[in-house]
This record gives C-alpha cells, structure tokens and sequence, in this order.
C-alpha cells in the first residue's frame, strides 16, 4: 500500500475553543492508482489534501490519527524532512495555477528551480530537463516558451506549467485539487487526458479532488464521497457510479449533467435540496439528515451518528438508509 490515512482529525483551534473540519478519515492508495476525493464545497476535499502534504492553514491542527507514505508517517517528521517529502514523495497540483506561479519570473526560471529542488544538478542539466518537461506537458516550442512570464499564457498553458512542477521530481504520489476548475471543456479533457499520460509514464498515484462527478468517471480508479468533513462512501468507480449506496451520492449522480443523464432533457437539472451545515456545525446523528428525502423523526437519523459500514464488496457507505444491500444489490 503505498498511502494510508487512519483515523485522521483536523480542527481549527482558536484560543480554548476548537472546531472540526475533518472528522475520522480514512482512506488508502496503491501504487499506480488513482483516488477521487468528490463532494459539494466546504465539505472537506482540500482540507484533505493539504493535511496530507502538511500544508495547513496556520489556525488548523491535526487532532489524531495517521498519515502514512511508503511507510513513513508523514505527521511524525520534522520540517525539515517533509520539505524533503514534497516534490520528491508527493507532488501538489492546486486549483488556480496563476497563483502557484510567481507573476514576475519567468517560467522557465521556476520550473528549472523546481528541478534542482534537493538534487545535485548543474543549471544546465536542469535547464534541459525543464525543456524536456514542457514538451512532455504538451506545450508546443517549449525552449521558446522558457522566457515566457505567466501572464503571458493562457489558463490552460499555465495549468501545464504547473503540472510540469509537480512532476519535475518524479513524485510516487501527486495530488491534484480541482485542476480543471478554470479551463473550459474542451481544454479541461486536454489536462484531464494528460494527467492520466504522465500517470502512466511516472507510475505514479493520483489524488483527483473535484465537485464534479463526470470527472471522476474520466480519470478515478477508486471514489471517495466527502460530506460535512467525513467520508459518507467509498467503492469502485464502477460500483459506486453503477449502485450507489449513499443517498448524497445518488443525489450528486442524478444532478451531475452526463450526456446519458436522463434528467439533462430537462429545462434544469434535480438539486440536493437544503445546503451542506456550515464547517463543525453538524447536527448530532447523520450530518446529511436534514437533507435527506429517507431521514424522518421515526428513525434513528437525527440521533444516532452512523459508521462507516460494508455494504458490498469493497464498497463502504455511512447511512441509516443504503440504497443497496449488503450483498451489493441496488433496492432504490
């Protein structure tokens, strides 16, 4: 197993007074594969994901739990050997590139520093490898392209940049966090595509954080649905697209605009009705309860928190109401 996340909490504390954000996360990632991280905003996914590189705003800390990568536990090391950790263990790839990349250095210049990052490298050596990156990143003259500032690129150019970055070092892990957000559709399946390649290429792992479930069906192996700071599914894409077990996940499918989506012949598509409770403010049994068209005051929704139980094979889901049985059979 390449990555392990058990029993992971994170708050933000301010004085005496401490606020969950994620609440016993657990997850796993083998080598060569790809973790989708899927749910409304505010749910979680990027907090995840900078816990993991230890990257934390300044107010949150990790309350328990472990963080373990090619068998080290990531929150046990010192500052010193994490930075090691970034770019060599685990390359990041955050939503908007313009703000990863300085405005006033050329990238050229950026992406050769990222290069030589922790590595005995002559400036030309790692001048040549950058070159090399860009071409691999599908950006077309890339020695030319070397002089060019950020402003002077494209969204979608920049996004590439910036996965040249995150790979220059050959990471075993990289997460993306929302890297498409920005980029219209046609440049959005580019990145997708290409990240896919390099995932090839490098063997690498992924973990893709994303709103959107068509992007999960492009690019994930294996799909974990956040909700109010707490995984509510897990399973196969296959599984979890295919007999969803979760209420939120059902309706997160049946929002989400796929050209086989029934519902997209209509003028506009089904919500999830309600919004998601604001971050530690989560009602004391299921946190999805109040949004529920299962939850009713008859049942134990409102009282009881649920776990996250088996409901299949290699298929997880934490609700009072699955939508399939235990053996994975569908019932909605």
């Amino acid at each position: 197993m390449l990555l392990e996340v058990s029993g992971l909490d994170v708050s933000f504390v301010s004085g005496r007074h401490k606020v969950p954000v994620l609440q016993d996360i657990t997850l796993s990632l083998d080598a060569g594969q790809t973790l989708g991280i899927v749910g409304e905003s505010g749910s979680g996914k990027s907090m995840l994901g900078l816990a993991i590189t230890r990257l934390l705003p300044a107010a949150a800390r990790v309350a328990s739990g472990t963080v373990v990568l090619d068998g080290r536990d990531l929150l046990a090391l010192s500052e010193r050997e994490m930075r090691g950790v970034r770019g060599s263990g685990i390359g990041t790839i955050f939503q908007d590139p313009r703000s990863s990349l300085n405005p006033s250095r050329q990238i050229g210049a950026q992406l050769v520093e990222a290069v030589r990052r922790g590595r005995e490298m002559s400036r030309e050596e790692a001048h040549r490898r950058a070159v090399e990156l860009l071409d691999e990143v599908q950006i077309s003259r890339p020695a030319e392209r070397m002089k060019a500032y950020p402003f002077e690129l494209s969204g979608g150019m920049c996004q590439r940049v910036v996965i040249a970055m995150a790979v220059a070092r050959n990471p075993t892990l990289v997460i993306a966090d929302e890297p498409t957000t920005a980029l219209d559709a046609r440049v959005e399946m580019q990145v997708l595509n290409l990240l896919a390649d390099l995932k090839h290429h490098y063997r690498m792992a992924m973990i893709l954080i994303s709103h959107d479930m068509r992007v999960m069906s492009r690019v994930a192996d294996e799909v974990a649905v956040m909700y109010a700071g707490e995984i509510v599914e897990s399973a196969g894409v296959d599984t979890l697209f295919g007999q969803p077990a979760h209420p939120y996940t059902r309706g997160l499918l049946d929002s989400a605009p796929f050209e086989d989506n029934p519902n997209v012949r209509r003028e506009r598509l089904p919500t999830i009705a309600g919004s998601p409770p604001r971050i530690g403010h989560w009602l004391g049994g299921c946190r999805f309860a109040d949004r529920c068209p299962y939850a009713s005051d008859a049942d134990t929704c409102r009282t009881a928190h649920p776990s996250l139980d088996v409901v299949g094979p290699g298929h997880l889901a934490r609700t009072a109401h699955p939508l399939v049985t235990t053996e994975g059979t569908s019932h909605a």
